[in-house]
Order: C-alpha cells, then structure tokens, then sequence
C-alpha cells in the first residue's frame, strides 16, 4: 500500500454496498413529459398503473365533481361517483398540447354518454370526439362541448341487446353533409364493419391548425375530418371558440353527468399515446 492509499475498510465496503442496493431498489417515477418516444414519435400519456400525470376537474363543472376514476387491469376507468349519483365529470391530462396526433383505445359498457376531449380546460370547455356509446349515439364525429353545443355528427348508431349484453350495432338518422359539415365522413356501413361490438376498439386523432383541422379514425377507418377553418353551424363561432380555447389544451376522458348514466357502468381507456407535431 502506498503511503497515501486509504484503506477501505470492511465496514465501509458494506455501507457503501448498501446503499447502492438500497438506491437500486426505490421505485422509479415515472414522468409523462419524459416518457421514450417510439419509432413513430409517440410517447405514452399513461403509466398502465396509476393516474400520474392526470387529474381531475379541480372544480365542479356541469357534469359533477369530477366521476370516479381508478386504474384497473391496465386501464383507466371511469364511472359516476357514487355509481348511479349522476355526479360525473373529466379525467385531464396535466399537460397541454397544441398540435398532435394522439391514439388510445377504448371498452366501454353499453349504455354511457363520453367523450375524448381535445385542448380541453379545467372546465372541459373543449372540441370532443364524441364517444356517446348508446342508443342515439355517436363514436368518432366532433362537438363542441362548452363551445357552443355546434356537432359534426353525420349518422347515428343504436344497439341490440341479447341476454341483456350488447349483440350488434346499427345506425340511423344519416345526415346531409350541409347539415353534418364535415369536410369527409366515412358512411355508416364503413363505421359498421370497423367497429368491434366486444373488445378494445382504437381510436386515432390529428388535430392541427388555429382553428383545428381535426380527422379521426377507428380501428384504422378514417371516420370524420372536421375544419375547423371553414366549418359552418349556427352554434359555431370559430373566432369565440378560438379565444375560449387558446391555442394549446389538455387531453381529457369524461364520464356524463345526469340520470342517464347506467348505474354501474364503466368506460375504460389504455395505451394513451401522443406525438406533438
């Protein structure tokens, strides 16, 4: 040993091991802003396990408080809180985005009024892919929720029950593109055919521009393209809407407030993944 080497002791040798152990063994935070971006430029909203990095309507809006939201089997559900109360609300994301694309995937109960929210507020004033998975309803087209009640919806879908589940889906009430405005919708054959009555169906949206350009697709079938440039409706004031909205908002899940919520029904969402452009 040289005169100036230290000598490493035994007990210090065991310290040292410790607390490396002891550091390799904290569990890691996961941060959503941080989160690997794939091939593609995606990167995950959702941790698969908590709802880090989202959080509720911090204060009640016209759906409720803000619903019951949990992370169960890898997804995030939601239903009213208590079940049955009529008390709902949003689930947001803490981050804000302006221009993306964004894909999550969805399982909802038969029977529940939702919706995907898109540069959403705290107050889920918001440009919404609806997501109205009930009799009358609609999956894929875009209303302005909060923003005026304006709606792109061109057809309608209804259900048919066997043994009290879901069996199959049909559609009615087709619209007049003067009256729907979209700049594209697939016809109501097409929605048909892609959509899984049973099982996780995929949902993928671009929204682009000021006054967003905003296109979905399910399950790889382009479903709406809404512009938000030349849209026209009565309810539809692009300047007002821009101004509420700002340019940049949050992603958010919403379970409907009011009576006609199934008592004990569920929406749930995985795999949220987002690309800025």
């Amino acid at each position: 040993m040289s005169p100036r080497a230290t000598p490493f002791s035994r007990r210090a040798f065991l310290k040292s091991t410790a607390t490396l152990a002891g550091a390799a063994a904290l569990p890691q935070i996961w941060i959503p802003g941080a989160a690997a971006k794939d091939a593609d430029g995606f990167r995950s909203l959702f941790d698969g396990k908590t709802l880090t990095g989202w959080h509720k309507n911090p204060e009640r809006i016209g759906h409720g408080t803000g619903g019951l939201w949990r992370v169960e089997e890898g997804a995030i559900t939601g239903e009213q809180d208590p079940p049955g109360s009529g008390n709902g609300g949003i689930l947001l994301t803490d981050e804000k985005f302006a221009d993306f694309e964004l894909t999550i995937d969805m399982n909802h109960d038969w029977g529940p009024c939702s919706g995907l929210f898109l540069r959403s507020n705290d107050r889920g004033q918001c440009f919404q892919m609806m997501v109205d998975y009930h009799d009358g309803g609609n999956v894929g087209h875009i209303y302005g929720e909060g923003t005026g009640g304006f709606s792109s919806r061109a057809f309608d879908i209804n259900g048919a029950l066997a043994d009290g589940r879901l069996a199959k889906l049909t559609t009615a009430n087709l619209r007049d593109p003067k009256e729907h405005g979209c700049a594209y919708t697939c016809t109501p054959e097409q929605w048909l055919a892609a959509w899984k009555v049973r099982g996780w169906n995929t949902a993928r949206v671009r929204c682009v521009g000021e006054h967003p350009r905003i296109t979905t697709w399910i399950n790889g079938q382009k479903v709406c393209e809404f512009d938000g440039a030349t849209f026209e409706h009565k309810q539809y004031d692009r300047v007002k809407v821009a101004q509420t909205l700002g340019r940049a908002g949050q992603i958010a899940v919403q379970v409907h407030g009011g009576k006609g919520w199934p008592n004990g029904s569920k929406v749930r969402w995985r795999n949220a993944r987002i690309k800025e452009l």
